[in-house]
């Protein structure tokens, strides 16, 4: 009798007797989708990603001080587009792994608990479908949150702020239409490492089943990846691990683009989806719901699941080393000083506007940068990350008989992000606000932001 039992449960669409009602995948993801759904924890999360981000910037938009050590978060009281950004930043780190961990890291868990895959099996009646129902019905909820994150924060900056022009990373302004496309771009590659989270997640519930420890797995990956991002990791490395893509939307905001690190990052937090994903399914197949004892696969199912995407982070090791040689940091003197000079000569242009000077290009300011690490002593080229930075950069101005000279101090993240705190002289950075013709505002070349590119660029010839 229970061999009979086993193999109605156990049969696949393929097997199916001709008698027997088909159930189609679209049915078995509404109802997975009404499922998730129907969870008060589920509404929840909808709610405060649909409500939260926007206060958040509102509220931000009030207040004397800014998020500064965030990127974007000095712009908050210039323009709307600086609030959604400051959001994905956060979530990037916190908000989406813990999303991916509640939904998509119990997805199969709750079977487990509830202990309903029997009755699940018998409606279903293919592991096959279940499985495809249960991966799309998790993964739409969550691309639901996301965009919740996304457009709760861009109506929230734009309400309290305005649509104004976005001041980008290398310092260059975008107009409204252009920030709005840029932001839009970003949410949209952010995507990519979510999807990978989530496909970590329906790994973590199919080996783990009703272990708590299934829930962690996203959340879990995300920390040991930015951890490992905090550490002087070749390039080549750097870009195999998903959680990067986090970072690399960075790119969008300079001018030209900074693609190459984007474009390699995403891909590979796609593969990382598809290949955790592909893993889940064979494991699910391999499981034997007729036992009323049985929860998960084990931990050598957990050792399979994992040898795939070990493998998958050597392969993708590999081909990024070759096809972009770089075994260091990726942070050179060069790059430090290249844009240090480019994102000063475009924010004193922009100090110039608030001040109302006479304009002036910059072909015309002739801005350069000599960076250097510690005492400056050190008969090496200074390269890597660090918070010993420190610069002085030169301008000229038309008919000025010498040039101007500032001095910076510079921290340089391992991640290519570069923070950059004025040092005087004071009537150029040295305060928070300069006055103009209309009262007091920001003096954008107190402290600004950079992005040094890890990947080595084409020489100019």
């Amino acid at each position: 009798m229970s061999a009979t039992v086993s193999e109605e449960i156990e049969f696949d669409a393929e097997d199916e007797a001709p008698t027997e009602e088909r159930v189609p995948v679209t049915r078995a993801y509404r109802f997975e989708v009404v499922k998730l759904l129907a969870q008060w924890r589920v509404r929840l999360l909808l709610l405060a990603c649909w409500t939260l981000p926007g206060l958040f910037v509102a509220a931000v938009a009030q207040q004397g001080t800014l998020p500064s050590d965030t990127l974007f978060g000095r712009w908050m009281h210039a323009t709307g587009w600086a609030g959604p950004l400051v959001v994905l930043g956060f979530s990037g780190s916190w908000a989406l792994p813990l999303l991916t961990s509640v939904v998509a890291g119990d997805v199969f868990a709750v079977e487990d608990r509830l202990g309903t895959w029997r009755h699940l099996l018998v409606a279903v009646r293919s592991t096959r479908r279940i499985f495809v129902a249960k991966a799309l019905a998790s993964g739409t909820v969550i691309v639901l949150l996301v965009a919740g994150l996304a457009l709760s924060g861009t109506v929230g900056g734009l309400v309290a702020v305005g649509n104004r022009p976005l001041v980008g990373v290398d310092g260059h302004q975008l107009a409204p239409s252009d920030a709005a496309g840029a932001v839009l771009l970003a949410w949209v590659c952010a995507l990519a490492p979510t999807l990978a989270l989530a496909a970590l997640g329906l790994l973590g519930s199919v080996v783990l089943g009703r272990s708590p420890m299934g829930l962690l797995v996203p959340a879990l990956a995300a920390v040991a990846m930015q951890l490992a991002q905090m550490l002087p990791l070749p390039v080549a490395l750097r870009l195999t691990l998903p959680g990067y893509a986090f970072v690399t939307w960075n790119g969008l905001f300079t001018a030209p683009a900074q693609a190459d690190e984007l474009l390699i990052s995403v891909v590979v937090s796609l593969a990382w989806a598809a290949v955790a994903t592909a893993s889940a399914y064979l494991l699910f197949k391999r499981r034997d719901f007729t036992g009323g004892s049985d929860d998960g696969l084990g931990r050598r199912a957990l050792a399979l699941g994992a040898l795939p995407l070990a493998a998958l982070l050597a392969l993708t090791f590999a081909a990024v080393a070759l096809a972009t040689p770089s075994t260091g940091s990726g942070i050179t003197q060069d790059k430090v000083q290249q844009q240090v000079a480019t994102v000063f000569a475009h924010l004193y242009r922009l100090q110039t506007d608030e001040l109302h000077r006479p304009a002036v290009t910059e072909a015309q300011l002739q801005t350069s940068a000599a960076c250097e690490r510690g005492d400056g002593q050190s008969t090496e080229d200074p390269s890597g990350a660090g918070n010993d930075w420190h610069c002085v950069v030169t301008w000229h101005l038309p008919g000025a008989a010498a040039p101007g000279t500032a001095l910076y101090q510079l921290t340089v993240a391992p991640n290519g992000r570069l923070e950059a705190d004025g040092d005087g002289p004071k009537d150029v950075n040295g305060y928070f606000l300069v006055r103009t013709q209309t009262g007091d505002a920001p003096n954008p070349l107190w402290q600004f932001d950079g992005n040094v590119e890890l990947l080595p660029t084409p020489t100019k010839g």
